[in-house]
């Protein structure tokens, strides 16, 4: 089984940026596809990005094209989604999550870290 553990949420202001990291215990990730997805105050989770085991396909939300970029580093069991020009409506809980498919449906992922709360704010 993998654990995952997100970190690098914070406060930051409009038009800020922040990295998060996903690391993997027990299990390595490099074998799975792995994706970010978030959750706002009264709202359902919803898909970020995507990247596949080589790190060669990724996808986004259209929400976030051109401003997130998810990469990963499978030496270190890491997996980042950089995240710049970010915006109010970018505030929410990120976690990350392993095992599903490229589309980003969220029923398809077997594992999840315990989130990041992401606030963006002046």
């Amino acid at each position: 089984q993998v654990q995952l553990v997100e970190s690098g949420g914070g406060l930051v202001q409009p038009g800020g940026s922040l990295r998060l990291s996903c690391a993997a215990s027990r299990r390595t990730l490099s074998g799975y596809i792995v994706g970010w997805f978030r959750q706002a105050p009264g709202k359902e989770r919803e898909f970020v990005a995507t990247i596949n085991s080589s790190g060669a396909s990724r996808y986004y939300a259209d929400s976030v094209k051109g401003r997130f970029a998810i990469s990963r580093d499978n030496a270190k069991d890491t997996v980042y989604l950089q995240m710049n020009s970010l915006k109010p409506e970018d505030t929410a809980v990120y976690y990350c999550a392993a095992g599903g498919n490229l589309r980003g449906v969220l029923s398809s992922y077997n594992y999840w870290g315990q989130g990041t709360q992401v606030t963006v704010s002046s």
